[in-house]
């Protein structure tokens, strides 16, 4: 479930790629939704989608339910790195 680093995250740390976790902020890069920003307030690993706050889509009842998206279509912008096994320090 890997997603695409953003330009100024790809120098700091040498990569191009890393798998998204809950917390990062992320860029959709695609579909209706394109060029909004928000955090990810979910990953589904069994589906493979994750979703992000600030994506909704409303139901033909009136009800907004989060929309899930898949992670390649997304430019994480900025890292979550409370986890120590995040960047392998």
């Amino acid at each position: 479930m890997g997603s695409i680093l953003s330009d100024e995250l790809r120098k700091e740390h040498g990569i191009k790629t890393l798998p998204v976790r809950l917390g990062d902020t992320v860029k959709v890069m695609r579909g209706d939704h394109r060029n909004k920003e928000g955090k990810v307030s979910e990953v589904d690993l069994k589906k493979m989608t994750i979703t992000v706050d600030g994506v909704i889509v409303t139901k033909s009842d009136g009800t907004e339910v989060p929309r899930p998206i898949h992670p390649s279509k997304v430019m994480i912008t900025k890292l979550e790195l409370k986890d120590e096994k995040r960047l392998g320090d």
